[in-house]
């Protein structure tokens, strides 16, 4: 018996029984006779080459999960200020965390550094964020989470329609079954929560045994967000994101919600907004305003944070992982 056959079956064997431990308890309702049904079956028939009998089983299996909508309406980065976001993630429990995991896996984090230029430290604060390093990847079916937000959810019903199909299209090139893949209540995955799309457009095989798996190689996750982060235009070096001197009152207009680096310091400078860090002159920024502790924090944001938005929009999360990571990083060097 060949080491990728047992390698596939003990994997699968993981998902099944994370799958039958997991189940998450609600009113069940059969999806397949919802009004949209006919139309996403036939996507998955016509555009994907599903067979119709396959599909309307899997929406008759899934489950609406009023959980997830009530989680979805009250996500953290909008019911809580900057002030108190931070203290949900920058922590002493959670830094000391990511010290040790740092130490378990030095080595793929030190190759999964030198291939990206993704600071290692960075790679650890998002694990770290997303679901304290593998503790809580969630306990929805992703097929729940992905079908109830698809179908029930009008505000973001396209995109989590687009997750669903590009699940179906995951778990078919996994040979994994839909019923069994289990995630967070908004159908991301692993320890590095990786929506369907991603998983299948960033997700590698970074330790070389053939299979890709986000969910139980660490390895794998490891490299696969640093992949992500290099795919989306990491810059290998430098600052990521600097605290910024403004004269108030703020002209309207200046403060960005997408943090896409288009406007250069010197004419930041122009209008009386200047980086605390030396920076050349011709450096692309955006600028952006958090709550703290003692009032308004304006922040500059560099390219490499902007990346990490391409992660997860918020920018309290992007921050959060950048001041974890530093955190991390300095006890790490010590």
């Amino acid at each position: 018996m060949g080491k990728s056959f047992v390698h596939s079956f003990t994997r699968s064997a993981r998902w099944i029984v994370a799958g039958w431990l997991g189940l998450s308890v609600c009113a069940s309702a059969d999806y397949s006779q919802h009004p949209q049904a006919n139309a996403f079956v036939d996507e998955m028939v016509k555009q994907h080459g599903f067979k119709r009998e396959e599909m309307v089983q899997w929406l008759s299996r899934a489950e609406r999960q009023q959980s997830v909508l009530d989680a979805i309406a009250r996500p953290a980065e909008k019911a809580k200020p900057w002030k108190d976001y931070r203290k949900l993630f920058v922590t002493t429990d959670r830094i000391q965390q990511g010290v040790a995991f740092w130490r378990d896996h030095a080595a793929s984090l030190t190759r999964a550094e030198r291939v990206s230029g993704v600071p290692a430290g960075i790679i650890v604060a998002i694990l770290g964020v997303e679901t304290r390093y593998g503790r809580n990847t969630g306990n929805y079916r992703v097929l729940d989470s992905l079908t109830t937000l698809s179908f029930d959810y009008p505000p973001r019903a396209d995109f989590f329609r687009s997750q669903l199909v590009e699940f179906f299209l995951m778990t078919r090139e996994q040979k994994l079954a839909p019923d069994r893949v289990l995630g967070s209540y908004a159908g991301a995955m692993g320890f590095g929560q990786f929506m369907p799309s991603s998983y299948r457009k960033f997700a590698v095989d970074f330790d070389g045994d053939g299979e890709i798996d986000i969910v139980n190689d660490i390895d794998d996750a490891i490299g696969s967000v640093a992949n992500y982060l290099k795919e989306y235009g990491w810059q290998r070096g430098g600052l990521i994101v600097t605290k910024a001197q403004v004269k108030e009152p703020l002209p309207d207009g200046l403060l960005r919600e997408v943090l896409e680096p288009v406007t250069t310091l010197a004419d930041y400078k122009r209008k009386s907004i200047a980086s605390v860090a030396v920076l050349p002159d011709s450096t692309l920024a955006a600028l952006f305003l958090l709550d703290g502790d003692n009032g308004n924090e304006y922040w500059l944001a560099l390219n490499n944070f902007y990346v990490i938005t391409r992660y997860n929009r918020s920018q309290m999360y992007a921050l959060a992982v950048v001041q974890l990571s530093e955190e991390i990083t300095a006890q790490w060097s010590r």
